[in-house]
């Protein structure tokens, strides 16, 4: 019994791994698949003929440059599965598919008319057709949809709950809502955690296995990263960093109207020549910085220093190796990344790497897309285990 167990779950993972070193090394021929699989070539073959049978392989198109000494090539097949990924916020509704290797073959960015869950659903299936149709490719394929959100989603119930941005959003089970809009199995995640898993998928993170992404903008959060995994912590809350440090006494919000609030004091205390006019906005901010404007400089340090108390606590704990800054404010690096560094390398014995969003308003999308891939892959799997004839 344990010997007809094993040998069809020791062909599935070779397989996979056959496939992996497919993707990532493509055109590839079986030696070199063997070599980096760590699977022998008799092996190799075996599972490259299942893989071409199951659509999910093919010989490659072109070889790579340089002597082939008759070897065939193999690739993998891009549209044998796709991937929608959704990116909900305030003020947009983002897009973007991608096929199996994690090429983007369609993104699109669409304005709400109002920050309401009912106007984004409304949305989402026209959003979804656009994207099929500017990709040229079959919307049947698509096989699984990763929807990031501005709040938490609870684990148990699938509800959002710390969402205030989105009216409507609060205490709503969105994914069904989704589900019957689109007619696909839909996952929900935090937003940030997407960012973050972006950032580790194709951006800054990028071989970086503990790290944080701390987003700044309207609000604050963080998305935490160990042993590349997401951390959600017991409620699905960690990372809502802006109960942090409550209590203290001091202000030391830096999201984007603690900004300008800062700004407006410091003007009324008389905080030095400036060409900045209420009601201080946060961009406006940072360019009169950028000029030297001495309100504007007053506003970014202390901005820096309350970034730098909430990376202290975590990285002091958690010991991350990088944190990215990300949002709308943390973008800002020319001006926040030199003093939140020195503010760091002053207060702990070993300060993490700071560094800015590589991918900006995209991070969210790209671990969406990173997120639905991982389970397209499965899948894709999955469905030709489940089509093949039961051994007896």
């Amino acid at each position: 019994m344990t010997d007809r167990a094993t040998a069809p779950l020791l062909r599935r993972l070779n397989e996979r791994a056959v496939l992996e070193a497919i993707r990532l090394g493509a055109p590839i021929s079986r030696a070199e698949i063997s070599r980096r699989a760590g699977i022998s070539k008799p092996t190799v073959s075996l599972a490259l003929q299942a893989l071409v049978d199951a659509g999910l392989v093919r010989e490659a198109r072109s070889a790579p440059q340089g002597p082939s000494y008759g070897a065939v090539y193999f690739e993998s097949v891009p549209e044998a599965a796709l991937v929608l990924g959704l990116d909900l916020g305030a003020r947009f509704l983002r897009g973007a598919i991608c096929d199996l290797t994690g090429q983007v073959r369609a993104r699109q960015d669409l304005e709400l008319r109002a920050a309401d869950v009912d106007e984004a659903l409304t949305a989402v299936a026209g959003l979804r057709d656009s994207l099929v149709e500017t990709s040229a490719l079959d919307g049947d394929l698509i096989d699984s949809v990763v929807v990031g959100v501005p709040g938490v989603v609870e684990a148990r119930t699938g509800k959002l709950s710390l969402a205030a941005n989105v009216q409507g959003l609060e205490g709503r089970p969105l994914a069904d809502d989704l589900r019957e809009r689109l007619g696909l199995h839909v996952s929900l995640e935090n937003d940030i955690n997407l960012a973050a898993l972006g950032e580790h998928w194709a951006g800054v993170a990028r071989g970086v296995a503990d790290f944080v992404f701390l987003s700044i903008g309207t609000g604050m959060g963080a998305g935490l990263v160990f042993d590349g995994e997401v951390h959600r912590g017991h409620h699905g809350a960690a990372g809502e960093v802006d109960f942090a440090l409550l209590g203290l006494g001091d202000e030391v919000d830096p999201s984007g109207p603690a900004i300008s609030a800062l700004a407006a004091q410091l003007a009324g205390e008389g905080g030095g020549p400036t060409r900045l006019v209420p009601p201080y906005d946060v961009r406006a901010i940072f360019a009169a910085a950028r000029g030297g404007d001495a309100l504007g400089r007053a506003v970014v340090d202390e901005e820096a220093r309350r970034i730098a108390l909430h990376i202290a606590p975590i990285a002091a704990v958690a010991d991350v190796g990088l944190v990215v800054l990300g949002g709308g404010v943390g973008a800002n690096g020319d001006l926040l990344l030199e003093p939140v560094r020195r503010h760091l390398a002053d207060w702990l014995p070993y300060p993490p790497r700071i560094e800015t969003s590589s991918l900006g308003e995209a991070a969210i999308l790209m671990g969406a897309l990173a997120v639905g891939l991982r389970a397209a892959l499965d899948n894709v799997f999955s469905n030709r285990e489940r089509a093949e004839p039961v051994p007896r």
